[in-house]
């Protein structure tokens, strides 16, 4: 049982958020929870909850383990429903090179990029691999992260793209937090620059049949824009991935202006991510639709870019509004949604309460998970995030801090920070 919750952000309601319902929490003052099994057995307050655990048998109540949250800020665990979680290396090269002046596409061409990444993918040894990523998780536990999605996509070849989601699945099955797959056509590798269409060929015949039938990705992503892939290519992937069993998602409108946020309306994709380039026309479009939108604004921040998503536009249209860090060597080495949250507050015009919900209950919807994660509710899982703070909104408050006092996955502590106590 943990008790002490000065605010306990349960997030009950119907799913998905949209409009005002975007920033209702359901906040409970002096809140508790009844974890059995690792899912929810009671969450409400305090005297709710020490009432429901009377009502177990004597045996079980004895050996019930209490923890106090001392007064701090209780929610779910974050549902970070975009990273690129496996890479063999950072890109600290490239990030010098952009603060002396050159643009993503420079860098590209002088052998930079999400190439590079790739050329020491295909040579890295997986146990480094996995290493490297159970490090990362660790880190996603300690900011309060209990869910990610994880992309593959920096192989580019069957061999290295099956590497890549055998060590995913292996980390899921081995890590506290849970890792969902999805298989990424990312860009067009050296070997097919000049025949970019015969490596479209190529994956939609032989890489997602053959992922799909070692049931290695849930999900088949595809970035679709300036320089990667067109709308057209990107519609003959994602449509092989469908007929394999794996459902759509889109890097939509990022750089440029694609339509690939109306591909994703007519795929009805899970969710279209980025849409810094999105025009109120697909806005509208999208609103109407069961797309999630899921804006990454640490990605503009890294790369220095003034564009950022139009989430206020987005949520006044009715739009489905989710976070996620973006977690990739290129465009956004963090881990930390809470850094996320302060993004999207304060460039993004968010409310502090519209940003934990779409970094939470949103981003479970995203992910197919809302049944079991996202929000505080009886037979859900018990993912759990405390922090150290008297008031949520002091999360995205305190930019740049790692507030997170202790992470629950299925009701067991995963991380504690004993400095805090």
């Amino acid at each position: 049982m943990l008790t002490g919750c000065a605010q306990l952000l349960t997030l009950r309601g119907p799913l998905p958020r949209r409009g005002r319902a975007l920033g209702e929490l359901s906040i409970v003052r002096d809140g508790a929870v009844l974890v059995r099994d690792g899912c929810i057995a009671a969450v409400g307050t305090r005297a709710a909850v020490e009432r429901a655990c009377r009502k177990l048998p004597a045996r079980v109540r004895r050996t019930t383990r209490r923890i106090d949250a001392g007064g701090r800020v209780v929610l779910p665990g974050f549902v970070d429903s975009h990273t690129h979680l496996l890479f063999p290396a950072s890109r600290a090269d490239d990030y010098e090179a952009r603060i002396a002046g050159a643009s993503y596409e420079q860098i590209a061409r002088r052998g930079g990029g999400i190439l590079s990444t790739v050329r020491k993918l295909r040579r890295a040894a997986p146990q480094e691999l996995q290493r490297r990523a159970c490090r990362f998780l660790d880190q996603f536990a300690a900011h309060g992260t209990t869910t990610v999605e994880a992309k593959a996509g920096y192989g580019l070849d069957l061999a290295s793209e099956r590497k890549s989601l055998r060590l995913l699945r292996e980390l899921h099955q081995e890590h506290a937090v849970d890792v969902v797959s999805t298989f990424l056509a990312h860009v067009v590798p050296p070997e097919y620059r000049a025949r970019p269409d015969a490596y479209v060929d190529y994956v939609a015949r032989q890489m997602i049949p053959a992922v799909a039938l070692e049931g290695l990705a849930e999900f088949c992503d595809v970035f679709c824009d300036r320089g990667a892939f067109t709308v057209t290519q990107s519609r003959r992937i994602l449509t092989a991935g469908r007929a394999c069993g794996l459902v759509p998602r889109i890097h939509a409108e990022q750089l440029a202006r694609t339509g690939a946020a109306r591909l994703a309306i007519a795929l009805q994709a899970a969710s279209a991510d980025h849409l810094e380039h999105v025009s109120r026309a697909d806005i509208r479009a999208l609103a109407r639709s069961d797309v999630v939108c899921t804006l990454l604004p640490g990605c503009c921040f890294h790369l220095g870019l003034k564009r950022y998503p139009p989430a206020r536009e987005l949520i006044a249209a009715g739009a489905i509004v989710a976070l996620a860090t973006d977690f990739n060597p290129g465009t956004s080495p963090t881990l930390n949604m809470q850094m996320i949250l302060s993004l999207a507050c304060t460039q993004l015009g968010m409310t502090p309460a519209e940003a934990v919900a779409a970094a939470t209950s949103n981003g479970a919807y995203a992910l197919r998970r809302h049944d079991r994660v996202g929000s505080l509710e009886v037979g859900k899982y018990a993912d759990l995030a405390v922090f150290d703070l008297a008031d949520y909104r002091e999360i995205p408050y305190y930019f740049g801090v790692n507030h997170c006092w202790m992470t629950l996955k299925r009701g067991r502590v995963i991380w504690q920070n004993r400095s805090a106590e």
